[in-house]
């Protein structure tokens, strides 16, 4: 058994353009990291970032998101959309502490199956000097330091508890507004 780490890649590849670019990778008989596993979908556009999430939390170290060049889409704007939402997706996952190496977006044609493979071999060695990705570690002890050093609390209480007690947060109380309670209002 080999002691040197190979990142697992979930990959969702567009069926009209990047899953076909795979396939003419495999045909051509390309040489590139096998490590990507691939998930065909209807659209780039149809990726939920859950799904991105999903396959973190399951023990992927990396998501390829690869689809029609934009203008090119079958669906018109879908990747459009799928750009939208890996911009979102990615500042999400930084606020988690996870590198921008580990959520990818490429464009290829259904013709470019070079340039799928050498994406996935550019994002399989970024991996590789990254290390696996300990979702555990990364994500749910960070959460943890995070809520332990107040960051995103008001004081002791959070937002939260503070509205579902009545009280107001002191951005909204300021020293001329009255107080939010019923004996204030009769």
């Amino acid at each position: 058994m080999s002691d040197t780490y190979e990142p697992i890649i979930v990959g969702f590849l567009c069926n009209w353009c990047s899953y076909r670019a795979a396939d003419l990778a495999g045909t051509a008989r390309l040489h590139y990291a096998p490590n990507m596993r691939p998930i065909r979908v209807m659209c780039s556009g149809r990726i939920d970032p859950q799904f991105v999430l999903k396959a973190l939390r399951e023990g992927a170290d990396g998501v390829l998101i690869a689809g029609c060049h934009p203008g090119e889409c079958h669906y018109v704007e879908g990747n459009i959309k799928a750009l939208r939402r890996f911009i979102l997706l990615r500042q999400m996952l930084r606020q988690l502490g996870i590198e921008d190496e580990r959520v990818q977006l490429v464009w290829a044609a259904a013709s470019e199956g070079i340039v799928l493979a050498a994406a996935v071999d550019r994002m399989t060695e970024q991996l590789r000097a990254l290390g696996p990705l300990r979702w555990r570690d990364t994500v749910l002890n960070g959460a943890a330091e995070q809520r332990s050093n107040g960051v995103g609390e008001q004081g002791s209480k959070g937002a939260w508890e503070q509205r579902s007690r009545g009280e107001t947060s002191s951005i909204a109380a300021s020293p001329s507004s009255p107080p939010a309670t019923e004996e204030a209002r009769s």
